[in-house]
């Protein structure tokens, strides 16, 4: 009898070696998808990029993912990839246009059926001044200009500015809950745009976390900052898009969805023609990352 318990043991102690041995570090977590959703969203909001997440689910990196379908979302110790650090599957700026040789502001906002006025306010710009051919320039959503894929060739020195450096979603809560803004809604936003990377620039000449135009950059200067917002400072580039946003979220009557098209394509360009199928996919990724980030 005891030389059978011992090998009963043995066995016993040899079988509960192999289960630890592949067991997961940490079990993974149910997630069943909600509306507007994408692989890449609910990758990003739980810190995977995209690729690891659509390989541990047996995907493809471009697969659309079904509404109720459910996705396994890793534990803590089974992630063997950074967080997501690019903005893949995310709509792409609206309206980013080159200047070419021979364009004219008036010519341009012409085309694009709004003033001149409105056209130079948007690009931070003189009515009256000249453009420089290769520089960037935002254009209305829904114009009917053609946009440009080139990169811009001359970058106007004005603020804000593109300067290395992230920030974390704490950094943009903190920001978002001194000025009354919702923070998972800011930090969805920011994500969305840029990935928290202070350095990035659009082809519509967006700069930094927020993703501000320099127009956008002196209006909120002029007009709701309560301190000089220093052009280089990536949380002070947080608060001009925490400021901006704030203003928006007060216009809509606190309608996030309402407010999230405005940031993207203009409050205006939406209540004239509605939201556009990228505005729709823009709203969609960030109302399903606003959770991730705190509600």
């Amino acid at each position: 009898m005891p030389g059978t318990v011992g090998a009963m043991r043995s066995c016993l102690l040899t079988f509960t070696f192999l289960l630890a041995a592949v067991a997961p570090a940490a079990a993974s977590v149910p997630h069943v998808v909600q509306p507007g959703e994408t692989l890449w969203s609910i990758a990003a909001g739980n810190g995977f990029s995209t690729r690891y997440f659509a390989a541990v689910n047996g995907l493809s990196e471009d697969s659309q993912v079904i509404l109720g379908s459910t996705l396994q979302i890793p534990g803590p110790g089974e992630s063997a990839a950074p967080a997501a650090s690019s903005t893949s599957g995310a709509p792409k700026p609206l309206g980013g246009y080159i200047v070419q040789p021979g364009d004219t502001l008036s010519g341009l906002a012409a085309r694009a059926g709004v003033s001149v006025q409105q056209m130079a306010y948007m690009n931070g710009l003189n009515p009256n001044g000249l453009l420089i051919a290769g520089s960037p320039l935002k254009l209305p959503a829904g114009a009917p200009v053609a946009t440009t894929s080139a990169a811009p060739t001359v970058v106007p020195a004005s603020g804000p500015a593109p300067t290395p450096g992230r920030v974390s979603s704490a950094d943009i809560a903190m920001v978002a809950n001194r000025n009354g803004v919702p923070a998972g809604l800011a930090s969805a936003i920011a994500w969305q745009e840029s990935g928290f990377n202070n350095a990035m620039v659009s082809s519509a000449n967006a700069r930094g976390v927020m993703q501000v135009l320099p127009g956008t950059w002196d209006w909120v200067q002029q007009n709701l900052a309560k301190r000089q917002l220093d052009p280089g400072n990536a949380i002070d580039n947080v608060g001009a898009g925490v400021l901006y946003l704030g203003r928006l979220l007060q216009e809509t009557g606190g309608d996030h969805a309402l407010a999230a098209a405005g940031y993207y394509q203009g409050l205006a360009s939406v209540r004239r023609i509605g939201m556009l199928p990228e505005t729709r996919q823009y709203v969609n990724n960030v109302l399903a990352l606003r959770g991730r980030f705190g509600g």
